[in-house]
């Protein structure tokens, strides 16, 4: 077993890294982060683990297709609650159309948080493709040949 405290650290750091990304995510509407960074922070978790386990344990964990259908799904949020806005009556993205009765801007809380949340799944899936892509491709020459 190579770099069994480097394994072991990973497994640790794992779930507290996804942890902070969800913080990031659902604290974005009030204070520093959202959607693309916690999209990133999400994407560091799995790049770590690749890094520690191998880039075929992680495409097992979270398969291409999963993050094909996750880069869907993101702006289907971000584009849909902007139709929805525009459906209720408002402008693309304005906010307040969701829950119009309300005097404290429920509606721009709503909002924040769909559109985050399709950012963040969009970037991390995006993210995660786009390192798939690059450390699954052959080598253009062997390594003897340097």
């Amino acid at each position: 077993m190579q770099h069994l405290i480097l394994r072991v650290t990973t497994k640790i750091l794992f779930t507290p890294i996804i942890l902070f990304a969800l913080y990031v995510q659902f604290h974005g509407d009030y204070g520093p982060g959202g959607g693309f960074q916690a999209g990133v922070i999400f994407a560091v978790a799995f790049i770590l683990h690749a890094f520690c386990f191998g880039l075929e344990e992680t495409k097992k964990a979270l398969p291409q297709k999963a993050l094909t259908i996750a880069m869907v799904v993101g702006v289907l949020f971000y584009a849909g609650t902007g139709l929805a806005t525009m459906l209720l009556g408002g402008n693309f993205l304005g906010y307040d159309a969701i829950d119009p009765e309300s005097t404290h801007h429920a509606g721009q809380h709503y909002g924040i948080i769909l559109v985050e949340w399709g950012v963040g799944v969009c970037v991390a899936s995006t993210m995660l493709t786009i390192f798939y892509l690059f450390t699954g491709r052959e080598p253009d020459i062997d390594p003897e040949d340097w």
